[in-house]
């Protein structure tokens, strides 16, 4: 090897070879010889193959050790091939396919003790049917006694004896967390004491104070509420809120207190005890009722028939008639109601002459109550209880009760419960409160529509839903959105107020904005089917007549929250194009879904690009967050720390007149702020005072109720931001001095400015509230062309801007009220609980009858965040607490003091929270971080400003 002609990597640098072409010149010549072979070979007879098999040589790369796919699979099937491991492990290739399933549903219609024909039959029938709304507090056994009736009407449904049956909590999440979280409506057919069959159209309610919405839209379609309370616990803080709450909504209120087995086998309470704690809940509940109502005659009563006592978890249920009428069974000819009427209160039963007294015959007579119907039903619990195997089965014949040996053996409280099951038999007693105290939907059609009809309750469609006549024009009002079983469609429910809506029928959907003027809120709609529903299962129908709970299939697509369904009417086109949810996020139709399907839920985006949700407490978001998560988008979404809505609001008269011009020079308004009275923002929420009264009326009010004098009080311009907002503009110049003609043609524009600035309040953004404006002065331009929206809307804004901002302005912040429940010596853990988030106790009190004691507090929102986690674990567990809004506070500090410089990450002292509060509220709003008030000045004002020499803290 010459060493010259190579490099020392073994590369060849000598002369240039010429052999390259030669070599290609060989190479296509034997080519041309092969390819003359080739030709030979093919006229050949003999194959070269044959001769010499497998001698070929073939290249690694061209052996072909399998099929290709298009021999396999033939040449029309596509076929793919992919590179490998593009994807990860975890994922399988074929994805099996994923029912979604979030509720329990019986797949084929149970058995039940009657046809179902029959209960088609009397959906015809207005005056046989009644609608009603079981609610009460959380766990007061609304769902339980909802269980009792399904089992008395379906005799193949049973609950396994260790744990409760909870028909109507379909949904997974309500199994699993043991609340209930939706309203779910049952329809079942239940005979009175006389043997009368009578449709029921129930609503079983969730009875946390969160989900009080989902009451709220059962109390709109019913007509009267069984109020459901613990004999043991007695009158609780969403008791009371109910009460409250079906007064305002004029609903026929009955009572029916639960779980009376508590007071014997739990408190172990004397029967004459028993009888003084079921007396002091009646007085409670009718205390209650007296301080809500107007109404005299609402008084509630065992003698009046609208309470019963009932015992959900062992069949237990009996009015005073009912439990009368067993006496009359079993002794005959007693009047039973005649009877009834002397079983409460103070009235005795004398043995000697065999007649009722207002006086005890002896020291140790027991009232008739007590005698009549606690001590047999004591006496029954502790045979069962105490000795089963003496004296259980003589006692048993004695009340001809008859038992298999099977039976007999069964654990204690299956068999409690099935003594009592046999002894009260079904529970007529509650249907014949219903029915004597609960209006059918034809008598109950009236007062309801006066309350919720928004048109002329004298216009045809008025008196047609007045007479709940299946014959008028189609009108049905829905309440609430149920999803079905996969969570991808929606069904609404509702009332039937009048007409008869059929299946497969064209009808027009109003939704919450519509109005007559502008129909912008509606669409036409086909009805696909319409179902009866009783909880797991639906019951198919062609049509259902006025005064029936209905759900509905195919009208989801328009409705938010609430709509009412009518018949379309004319010719009227309307283009409507399809939401393609597609097109969208899957977070957005999610939040579109949630939106629908829980009544108050709120959605929004802030300006800084934030999605945000509002509900009515921890267990309500989270709930909501679960079905966003796993029923309607399944994708992970990431939720930031809670927050609260503030409020801003003015403490002292503003120091000087505030002024500002419109950009052409040609307008100018004068304000103050002040605040307004105590009470009247309240007055204004609540709507005790509405802006739409004429003059005099709201005159009339604000003179006597808050000494106003009367020029002010007839010169009210405007409620703000909206009809019932907590601020007032009022027009306080002087005809002298200004021409009223020319400020009344741009009175719309300045409280629209008015509307635009309490809305959306100068320190952050929040609603303002409890100020009132008043404009002393206003220099307007002649001509129409100056004095447009466009001039005096913004200037207005600004005005009351720098009025507030004059004014001394502060925050507010929302206050809840809490109610905690924790036995003795738990209590003083609350007080240290509620101290560390700035909370104050305002009564701590012991249970009467029970080893408990109740706390109630208040505690700012914005500090009740992991409230409840942090007392659980503080009581080990022991402290149950509740909370609801109650008020708005003023929040410590000046927000606008420059002094106070927030250290991060430290707890601020108190008087610097309103300046915390606002900064960083701002920030997360994406706002500038301070406010500054030459944005809301104009020069001449600021130069006002510098002349009157006012000392102001705040940056210009």
């Amino acid at each position: 090897m010459d060493t010259d002609l190579y490099d020392e990597f073994g590369n060849y640098i000598g002369p240039e070879l010429d052999s390259d072409e030669d070599d290609d010149e060989l190479g296509r010549e034997t080519k041309d010889l092969d390819e003359m072979d080739d030709d030979d070979d093919d006229d050949d007879v003999g194959d070269h193959d044959d001769d010499h098999p497998g001698m070929e040589v073939v290249l690694h790369e061209d052996k072909k050790y399998y099929p290709t796919a298009e021999e396999v699979y033939g040449p029309e099937v596509e076929t793919i091939v992919q590179e490998e491991d593009t994807q990860p492990l975890t994922e399988p290739i074929i994805k099996p396919v994923k029912t979604k399933k979030f509720t329990l549903m019986e797949q084929t219609l149970p058995v039940t003790v009657y046809e179902m024909d029959f209960l088609a039959d009397l959906m015809d029938n207005s005056e046989l049917i009644r609608n009603v709304t079981l609610c009460g507090h959380l766990h007061h056994g609304k769902t339980c006694f909802v269980d009792c009736l399904i089992e008395q009407t379906h005799p193949e449904i049973r609950k396994r004896y260790d744990q409760d049956l909870c028909y109507t909590d379909i949904l997974f999440t309500e199994q699993e967390r043991g609340v209930g979280i939706k309203s779910t409506p049952v329809t079942v057919v239940l005979p009175d004491t006389k043997g009368k069959s009578y449709l029921f159209n129930i609503m079983d309610t969730p009875g946390h104070v969160n989900f009080s919405d989902e009451v709220t839209a059962g109390l709109r379609i019913s007509d009267g509420v069984v109020l459901f309370i613990d004999a043991a616990e007695g009158v609780m803080l969403n008791t009371e809120r109910l009460i409250k709450h079906a007064v305002q909504e004029r609903l026929a209120v009955t009572v029916c207190i639960n779980k009376i087995d508590r007071l014997i086998l739990e408190l172990k309470l004397p029967p004459t005890d028993a009888y003084y704690k079921l007396r002091h809940i009646v007085d409670e509940v009718n205390g209650l009722i007296s301080m809500y109502s107007t109404d005299e005659n609402l008084i509630l009563s065992p003698l009046l028939g609208n309470v019963c006592f009932s015992s959900s978890q062992y069949s237990i249920c009996f009015t005073l008639g009912s439990f009368a009428k067993i006496y009359a069974d079993t002794f005959g000819d007693i009047n039973y109601q005649e009877f009834a009427k002397r079983l409460w209160g103070d009235i005795y039963f004398n043995p000697k002459t065999r007649k009722f007294t207002k006086k005890a015959p002896t020291s140790s007579s027991q009232r008739s109550f007590v005698e009549f119907i606690l001590e047999p039903l004591y006496k029954i619990l502790a045979q069962v209880v105490g000795d089963v195997d003496t004296s259980l089965p003589r006692t048993l014949d004695e009340l001809g009760i008859h038992l298999t040996k099977e039976e007999l053996k069964l654990n204690i409280r299956p068999l409690l419960r099935l003594v009592c099951k046999k002894f009260f038999g079904e529970f007529t007693g509650f249907v014949d409160m219903c029915v004597q105290h609960i209006p059918s939907p034809k008598v109950g059609a009236k007062p309801k529509i006066e309350h919720t009809y928004t048109g002329g309750v004298d216009s045809d469609l008025g008196e047609a839903m007045s007479d709940c006549d299946p014959d008028g024009p189609l009108m049905c009002h829905t309440t609430k959105m149920y999803s079905t079983d996969d969570g991808v469609q929606f069904h609404a429910f509702g009332r039937v107020l009048s007409g008869t809506i059929h299946a497969g029928q064209p009808v027009k959907v109003l939704g919450e904005n519509y109005t007559l003027e502008d129909e912008e809120d509606s669409q036409i709609c086909t009805v696909g089917r319409l179902w009866i529903s009783v909880a797991r299962y639906h019951i198919e129908v062609n049509r259902v007549p006025a005064g029936n709970w209905v759900l509905i299939e195919g009208v989801d697509q328009p409705i938010v929250k609430t709509a009412t369904i009518t018949e379309p009417r004319g010719n009227e086109e309307i283009a409507v194009e399809p939401v393609n949810p597609s097109e969208l996020p899957k977070m957005l139709d999610g939040l579109r879904k949630v939106n629908k399907s829980y009544p108050s839920l709120t959605t929004k985006v802030e300006e800084s690009g934030e999605h945000v949700i509002l509900g009515t407490g921890e267990l309500y978001l989270d709930c909501v967050m679960h079905d966003l998560r796993k029923m309607y988008s399944e994708i992970d979404i990431k939720v930031a720390d809670p927050v609260v809505t503030f409020c801003e609001t003015v403490v002292e008269t503003s120091s000087l007149k505030c002024f500002a011009e419109t950009p052409n020079k040609k307008n100018k308004i004068t304000m103050i702020a002040e605040p307004l009275e105590k009470g009247l923002a309240e007055d204004i929420e609540n709507e005790v005072v509405q802006i739409t009264w004429n003059r005099k009326k709201l005159g009339e009010f604000f003179q006597t109720k808050y000494d106003w004098d009367l020029l002010a009080a007839r010169s009210i311009w405007a409620f703000g931001p909206d009809a019932t907002g907590p601020n007032i503009l009022v027009d306080d110049t002087l005809p002298s001095e200004v021409d009223k003609a020319l400020l009344g043609s741009v009175k719309d524009s300045i409280v629209q400015g008015f509307q635009w600035g309490t809305r959306e309040g100068p320190l952050c953004d929040e609603l303002i509230r409890n100020v009132k404006f008043k404009i002393l002065d206003a220099v307007v331009a002649q001509e129409p062309l100056h004095r447009g929206g466009g001039q005096i809307i913004p200037t207005a804004r600004r005005v009351v801007y720098s009025a507030f901002l004059m004014a001394t302005p502060r925050l507010m912040e929302p206050y809840y009220f809490v109610e905690v429940q924790a036995p003795a010596d738990c209590v003083s853990a609350v007080y240290t609980v509620l101290a560390r988030r700035r909370g104050h106790v305002t009564q701590d009190a012991p249970i009467p009858g029970s080893p408990l004691y109740t706390i109630k507090a208040f505690i700012p929102a914005i500090d009740s965040f992991g409230f409840e986690t942090d007392l659980r674990t503080h009581t080990q567990g022991q402290a149950f607490s509740l909370s609801v809004f109650h008020h708005w506070q003023i929040v410590p500090g000046d927000p606008l003091d420059k002094s106070i410089v927030i250290r991060p990450l430290e707890p601020q002292p108190a008087p610097h929270l309103a300046r915390e509060f606002m900064i960083k509220t701002r920030r997360r709003k994406g706002l500038s971080e301070d406010v500054s008030i030459s944005k809301f000045f104009d020069d001449p004002m600021l130069l006002e400003l510098a002349k009157q020499d006012v000392v102001l803290n705040y940056p210009m």
